[in-house]
């Protein structure tokens, strides 16, 4: 027993990284957040010296706010309230099910919540997240469900002259079979990268559910890097640690669309896939909307499904290139070739809402067919995870 003791007491004494000195002196009895059996979540936040702190949330009602890219729907801040031990508490609403992301204020100054370590970067902003489930986002959950596997790889594309990084899921089973999948690919918005589907989409929770529950067909997910400028996504590429921008140089001018093939031969080259029109999907949401919609007509006779999810088809003055020549004429060599689905989501708050009506009567001047569903709510995260539950359903 007394050596006991005395290994006890060196191993305390040996050096620690001050890192994990933290992690064990902050580890309190605070719960944050605390899903509520009525569905209601509570925050709390250990603040003594503060004069007030409030919340910010996705969960929390919207109000309308002019910003360079319109009016927009932006989430109002709560207050929360200070107890006689100076931790400070926000109990909100019933809350459906969903994933949201949250955010405290500390006397005007932004934070996250110590009590919750799980965290999401959405461009340069990192914001805490909770899960509620028993609806939608029971499919953002890990389940006891057979699973596929994610696999950053380094494919060298010729086009834009570096090697560069993607993520590509392969489904349940692959790597013990023998047999050749359809692809899907699934394009990130301006500020994200090859991690963003993977992180804040869910993508690979989505695929595992909804091939396991039976209503999609297992697939490859390939989910690319759209900045032509970067190798990687940041802090994983040769740059190393720095800001991430919403938008950098290049990124819808033209040399992603016109470089994709180099992402299709990397992956028709290292996977087992079908490798023909009626087995290859693109989708994207925002920025990679547009790329997707480029993309499909550019190369008219490669995708039988598009899904264009809260598009960016606004007029740009950099768009010049030759991608972005004959939109008209393209379109209709696209609508001659045929196709399966050509599916159009947004939400009827989104910022981008008009840019896809005069698109969509684009369409219908030329007679090409397409699907449209019309949501609620704006440009978020909520509104593209669902689009994409719903999408890959009616893929191959």
């Amino acid at each position: 027993m007394t050596r006991l003791l005395i290994f006890f007491v060196l191993t305390l004494l040996l050096p620690i990284p001050a890192l994990s000195q933290q992690a064990l002196i902050e580890s309190g009895p605070i719960v944050s957040p605390e899903n509520l059996k009525t569905g209601a979540v509570t925050f709390r936040l250990l603040a003594k010296n503060a004069d007030s702190v409030q919340i910010n949330g996705d969960f929390l009602p919207t109000e309308k706010r002019k910003t360079e890219f319109g009016e927009i729907d932006v989430p109002v801040t709560a207050n929360l309230s200070k107890d006689e031990n100076g931790v400070w508490s926000f109990t909100s609403g019933p809350l459906e099910s969903e994933l949201y992301g949250y955010s405290f204020l500390v006397d005007g100054v932004v934070t996250t919540d110590p009590n919750n370590p799980f965290l999401i970067r959405d461009v340069s902003t990192v914001t805490n997240t909770f899960l509620i489930g028993n609806g939608q986002a029971d499919l953002y959950r890990v389940q006891d469900v057979p699973h596929g596997t994610v696999a950053h790889r380094w494919y060298d594309s010729p086009g834009l002259n570096m090697d560069r990084r993607l993520t590509v899921y392969t489904p349940p089973g692959y790597e013990n079979s023998t047999e050749k999948y359809p692809v899907l690919y699934l394009l990130h918005g301006a500020g994200g990268d090859e991690k963003a589907w993977l992180e804040l989409g869910r993508s690979v929770q989505i695929m595992d559910n909804l091939i396991a529950r039976g209503s999609a067909k297992p697939m490859i997910v390939v989910m690319p890097n759209g900045n032509v400028i970067q190798d990687a996504a940041p802090g994983e590429g040769k740059e190393g640690f720095y800001k991430p921008e919403f938008m950098v140089a290049k990124t819808m001018d033209g040399t992603y669309e016109a470089t994709f093939m180099d992402v299709i031969r990397f992956v028709e080259d290292n996977y087992r896939v079908r490798a023909q029109k009626a087995d290859r999907a693109i989708a994207g949401l925002s920025m990679g909307g547009f790329h997707a919609m480029h993309i499909s007509r550019y190369y008219p006779d490669t995708f039988d499904y598009v899904g264009l999810f809260s598009a960016a088809l606004i007029p740009r003055e950099d768009a010049t290139k030759k991608v972005y020549s004959n939109l008209d004429e393209t379109l209709r060599i696209q609508k001659e070739n045929a196709y399966k689905l050509y599916w159009i989501a947004i939400g009827e708050t989104d910022f981008l809402y008009q840019s896809n009506v005069e698109f969509r009567k684009k369409l219908d001047s030329i007679g090409m067919k397409y699907e449209y569903k019309e949501s609620e709510g704006g440009h978020i995260w909520r509104n593209w995870r669902i689009y994409l539950s719903e999408f890959v359903p009616r893929l191959f």
